[in-house]
């Protein structure tokens, strides 16, 4: 039996919007109803801030966003050595920071574990938040500008709130924050647990209610329960991961450190995260938090062409075997399902990049984002806010509104 959606979620992308259209017009005036989970329309989120163009979760970054337009802004969380909280995806600021041309900190150059996978780089709570200043953020994709590496600084999580409250303000519309627990249990090993930290600063940003303007999120459950326990009542996001895609099936695959939260990990639960997208998962996941935050291949996974060699076909011919050499299977019940059990849902990461996207896609970004809004989620994570505005503001009008 099919899953409780539109038609047009079974209709090739390039009749889809026709038909919406014509199902909106068989209501006269009266705009199609939309599937997300309360009726209202879908929101960008801006992954990492405008990662697309600008090195990510810096200030500047943010600042693109909103003037692109985000209804929300998404910082990583991880904590310095005298304990504030940093935008940055890894606490290796090997990774996203030009750290190595600073050679005052070549001799804090170090081997360590996180969340089990052995890491060699310098890490944040190696360094005062002073210290961490003085870095510059990098662009961490060598398709994407470089020219901007080293300029832009690293932003305090307390920055970020001081900037959206004055960008709401300035603008006239209500901008977000999407907070990301990052690594809790290694930061909490450290002696540097990030969630009593982050509750006080939602409390004095005044933002400690269903309402307020922040969505909390963590692939950690431990991380979002204690937060819930110690009086959090912000939206909480459950993030579900995964390793990959074997290409030669669609199916998703499992490897650590990316097969079940390491939390789940340190205890000893088997589990993976696969459990948590079934329907008692979801109904787990709803008793301490509001939605969940999938990895798009949970909804829509791709598949490629295997060769009378038994490997996946360059089908481009460009040397790699990436995204650009699959095409998409249909979509799975994930979206409803998490509906029925009263979750929101809103899957990462969407990006612009030619080799990212499916051969179906005619490589259209726009393609990609109208399938999944046509499907029902409540939102996305996007590297390219501009680019995911205009797919929802295009599946807006065919909707009629």
């Amino acid at each position: 039996m099919l899953p409780s959606r539109s038609l047009s979620s079974y209709l090739p992308l390039s009749l889809a919007c026709s038909a919406t259209v014509l199902l909106a017009a068989c209501g006269g005036s009266s705009p199609a109803p939309l599937l997300t989970l309360n009726g209202d329309k879908p929101i960008v989120v801006a992954h990492r801030g405008a990662s697309g163009y600008l090195p990510e979760e810096t200030y500047e970054a943010y600042v693109k966003a909103i003037e692109l337009g985000a209804d929300a802004i998404e910082p990583d969380l991880v904590s310095t050595k005298d304990g504030v909280l940093i935008a940055r995806h890894d606490p290796n600021l090997a990774y996203s920071t030009d750290i190595d041309k600073h050679p005052e900190f070549a001799a804090r150059k170090k081997t360590m574990s996180v969340d089990g996978e052995v890491q060699t780089g310098w890490f944040a709570s190696d360094f005062t938040f002073a210290e961490i200043k003085t870095l510059g953020g990098i662009s961490t994709d060598a398709e994407r500008p470089q020219q901007y590496n080293g300029l832009y600084k690293i932003v305090s999580f307390q920055e970020i709130i001081d900037l959206v409250k004055a960008k709401s303000k300035d603008t006239g519309r209500t901008i977000a924050v999407y907070p990301e627990t990052k690594n809790p249990s290694y930061h909490r090993a450290l002696g540097l647990p990030l969630e009593d930290k982050l509750i006080d600063l939602i409390n004095k940003a005044g933002w400690n209610d269903k309402t307020a303007p922040i969505y909390v999120q963590s692939f950690e459950p431990g991380s979002l329960k204690e937060m819930r326990k110690k009086g959090l009542n912000t939206k909480l996001i459950q993030l579900i991961d995964a390793d990959d895609v074997d290409l030669k099936t669609g199916a998703l695959t499992y490897a650590a450190p990316y097969d079940r939260p390491y939390d789940w990990a340190l205890s000893g639960d088997k589990r993976l995260f696969s459990d948590m997208v079934t329907p008692a998962g979801l109904a787990e996941i709803k008793t301490y938090a509001d939605g969940i935050g999938p990895w798009k291949r949970y909804i829509v996974s791709v598949k490629g062409t295997v060769g009378a060699d038994g490997k996946i076909v360059d089908v481009n011919g460009d040397g790699k075997i990436n995204d650009a050499d699959t095409t998409t299977l249909a979509p799975s019940t994930l979206i409803s399902d998490a509906h029925k059990a009263g979750l929101l849902l809103h899957p990462y990461t969407f990006r612009n990049e030619k080799r990212r996207l499916a051969a179906n896609y005619n490589g259209d970004p726009k393609a990609e984002y109208m399938q999944f809004f046509r499907l029902g989620v409540d939102g996305m994570f996007s590297d390219f806010a501009d680019t995911a505005l205009a797919a929802r503001a295009d599946y807006l009008k065919e909707t009629g509104r």
